[in-house]
């Protein structure tokens, strides 16, 4: 089963829910500004699942996706794009640039979510990241970020996740953590229901970000506004997956949020 797997559909299905990201960002901007918006980047948008999440929304919906990396650019272009309607696909640019550089039409909105901008291990990486951002949203523009933390983010640690109906087993592996970098390695490791395992599909060197970090990043480069939304919990005291603005949170031993900041 590892030898016939794909790596992308199974990240797609163990670790992206397009549908519940575009929720948030539409009902927060709509929040925040009062309007819908038309036009968002997706910034290391790999498989580009939320642009075409996107234009599925409205028809007045465009979507920009941005990577690095041609190969998933074009698994995307082959096996989500081309499962739109034209009508939808032909309102989406996928640009094959580096967000560092990348000049595109201004988007009122600019996601940069799974920690991808974590990869930025310096202050002056990450500021230049954020101000690059400020200057390519519309004026009315909102970045978007998601982050994690919690004393288990410093543990080297392995956590898995079984999918029953599709017969695999997601294992997240924190692998090292160096405290006086703040350096990050980790992986994504699956499983199988006939016990092949597919080692090391994505892996990720990234620098461990706290949220006053952020915060105080995208305040120098110029954002306002700047929101944490937190998740709540169910009565089992379980992640229930909705994020609400909040000054303070939790001492858990892991946590995802997500951010907003203002242009």
């Amino acid at each position: 089963m590892a030898a016939s797997a794909d790596r992308h559909k199974l990240y797609e299905l163990s670790v992206q829910c397009s549908e519940s990201e575009v929720d948030f960002i539409d009902e927060t901007f709509k929040a925040i500004r009062g309007q819908r918006a038309r036009i968002l980047r997706e910034d290391f948008c790999g498989t580009a699942n939320v642009c075409c999440e996107w234009v599925k929304r409205r028809k007045s919906n465009r979507a920009i996706g941005v990577d690095i990396d041609p190969g998933v650019l074009q698994w995307g272009q082959k096996n989500n794009l081309s499962k739109l309607a034209k009508s939808q696909s032909s309102r989406i640019q996928l640009l094959n640039e580096d967000v560092l550089a990348v000049q595109s039409e201004a988007a009122e909105i600019i996601s940069a979510m799974n920690f991808s901008y974590w990869l930025f291990k310096s202050r002056k990486e990450l500021k230049h990241y954020f101000k690059n951002v400020h200057k390519a949203l519309a004026e009315n523009g909102v970045l978007f970020l998601d982050a994690y933390g919690g004393y288990d983010s410093f543990r080297e640690i392995k956590e898995k996740t079984k999918h029953k109906k599709h017969k695999f087993t997601y294992i997240w592996e924190q692998e090292r953590y160096e405290p006086i970098s703040g350096e990050l390695v980790c992986h994504i490791h699956f499983k199988f229901a006939d016990g092949s395992k597919l080692k090391k599909a994505f892996s990720y060197h990234w620098r461990l970000w706290t949220l006053p970090e952020i915060r105080e990043l995208l305040e120098e480069t110029g954002f306002s506004n700047i929101t944490v939304y937190w998740q709540g919990t169910d009565e089992a005291g379980e992640p229930d997956g909705d994020f609400k603005p909040a000054t303070e949170g939790e001492a858990d031993p892991s946590w995802i949020c997500y951010l907003s900041a203002e242009k």
